[in-house]
């Protein structure tokens, strides 16, 4: 496949010209070769790189680690090693984030129960105080383990 201008590569890679030039000033795209008339010339290489990047970033990869290891890849190295160990870091971080999203849709749904009894209460035009009620949550939440379990007892402060 002969080289590609600029906005057929960045067409099919999915994304605009401008995104391959920042890619190229960040590093995570190396700068490709250039026409007599210094038209950026890509390789399909680079159009499959970009996809890559796109791909690994959609899972949590950050264009600074992407860049940390194309340019070793780049160099000859083999970065394999130092992928899969920040993939593991990202894995743990998502479970981490899903387990208090878990806790806080518990509380949210301990909420909502809350407040149907306290507008069945409240009589038409009166305030229901809903989101006063969250301040007693709070000390709840706060009171929680990392792991998302809650503590027996009194909150502690």
């Amino acid at each position: 496949m002969p080289p590609l201008l600029i906005s057929r590569a960045a067409r099919a890679a999915g994304v605009s010209a401008d995104t391959l030039r920042f890619y190229e000033r960040q590093g995570v795209l190396p700068p490709p070769e250039r026409s007599a008339a210094g038209y950026r010339l890509y390789q399909p290489a680079a159009v499959q790189r970009v996809r890559v990047v796109r791909r690994a970033m959609a899972v949590g990869f950050t264009l600074e680690e992407l860049t940390r290891v194309f340019r070793a890849r780049d160099k000859g190295g083999v970065p394999c090693r130092e992928v899969r160990a920040m993939a593991a870091r990202k894995l743990d971080d998502i479970e981490r984030r899903l387990r208090e999203l878990r806790a806080v849709k518990h509380d949210l749904r301990s909420a909502l129960k809350d407040w149907d009894v306290r507008l069945a209460r409240t009589r038409p035009g009166e305030p229901a105080r809903l989101l006063d009620s969250l301040e007693n949550e709070h000390d709840r939440m706060v009171d929680r383990h990392d792991d998302g379990h809650r503590r027996t007892g009194p909150p502690a402060r």
